[in-house]
């Protein structure tokens, strides 16, 4: 089937990391509110920096260290200011594309002694579920020609790349790595092949 969008709303949103328009997109496949975040003119742009997050209400809302979703978008957003242009997108694929509720009792499978990636397939789900289609349709309505992605993961270049979005090249996003994430990232590194640097768990 094919995706489309729409950009129902734009507006103002001054933050730390500077000024903002963001716009609303509405799509025809969910009735999820994916979201881009927009510094400066990127129409027409070449290896504008871009970041495509993906929804972590545990990380980005409450400052779980779990993972590095909170920090990686406070980085991100942070990395497109220095820069003076950017987009930031904001997908609503809650734990890498399984809701809330199964990215939940996946941490407590997790907590049991599982890893990110079996917790998700014991669950009945893939490791990662994310689909990056309407981050493209998104980019090609803000007219961006090319993309310098913020990311540690190849598999987002390569599908981004799929999708007729050109990566232009790949901005690392290496956040603090503290007790409670060293083998969450571990796990990215080494089964998700995440381009990180982690020591062994402490």
């Amino acid at each position: 089937m094919k995706v489309s969008i729409e950009d129902k709303v734009q507006t103002r949103i001054p933050t730390k990391h500077g000024e903002f328009i963001l716009h609303y997109y509405t799509n025809s496949i969910d009735d999820k509110e994916h979201i881009a975040f927009v510094k400066g003119d990127v129409a027409n742009k070449h290896d504008v920096p871009v970041r495509i997050h993906s929804e972590c209400f545990t990380g980005d809302v409450l400052g779980s260290r779990r993972c590095d979703c909170g920090e990686q978008l406070d980085m991100a957003l942070g990395l497109i200011n220095q820069a003076g242009t950017g987009v930031l997108i904001y997908l609503r694929q809650e734990g890498r594309g399984i809701g809330l509720l199964k990215k939940l009792q996946a941490y407590n499978l997790q907590d049991q002694g599982l890893d990110t990636v079996d917790a998700n397939i014991h669950l009945g789900h893939l490791a990662d579920e994310r689909q990056y289609d309407i981050a493209a349709l998104i980019l090609s309505d803000l007219k961006v020609r090319s993309i310098a992605l913020i990311t540690n993961n190849p598999q987002k270049i390569d599908e981004l790349t799929e999708l007729g979005m050109p990566v232009s090249r790949r901005i690392p996003i290496e956040t603090h790595i503290h007790l409670d994430n060293v083998d969450y990232l571990k796990t990215k590194a080494e089964r998700m092949h995440h381009l990180l640097s982690v020591p062994d768990s402490q």
